[in-house]
């Protein structure tokens, strides 16, 4: 049985490494790591990019860290962004009424075959197109 095709957001992977809610950051390692093993999980060269900048300003790690784990997410399975995503993030933007950011979350996971999507900045337990949003710090994700 293969596992749910899984697109992570840069918020959820930042609760991995923050200290700031040890509940949240039990919660994100856990599901990171159940993903990770399961070959389920898939990422982005937005969210690899705006992981190593938020790593460094928001949670202040040094950068040798970050960038240590910024390497080791271009690891994971990457959906590069084109310019086909971007027509499609304008297009989500548009017929969500969703930031262009989130709508090239969508985009990417998507084209990505993820099936589910993990972040805080959509509506938890909305289907987007194919992709089923949940919000994992919820008691329904």
């Amino acid at each position: 049985m293969n596992a749910v095709r899984s697109f992570f957001d840069t918020n959820i992977l930042l609760y991995v490494y923050s200290d700031a809610d040890s509940v949240k950051q039990k919660r994100a390692r856990d599901l990171y790591r159940e993903q990770v093993l399961s070959g389920a999980i898939l990422v982005s060269t937005q969210v690899i990019q705006e992981f190593y900048v938020a790593a460094t300003r928001k949670l202040a790690m040094p950068r040798p860290a970050a960038r240590a784990l910024t390497e080791a997410l271009s690891e994971l399975p990457v959906v590069t962004v084109t310019s086909t995503h971007i027509r499609s993030a304008m297009d989500n933007e548009q017929r969500y009424q969703i930031s262009f950011w989130d709508g090239l979350i969508l985009a990417v996971a998507e084209a990505g075959g993820a099936e589910v999507l993990y972040t805080e900045d959509l509506n938890d337990g909305q289907k987007y197109g194919g992709v089923l949003v949940r919000n994992p710090f919820r008691s329904s994700a």
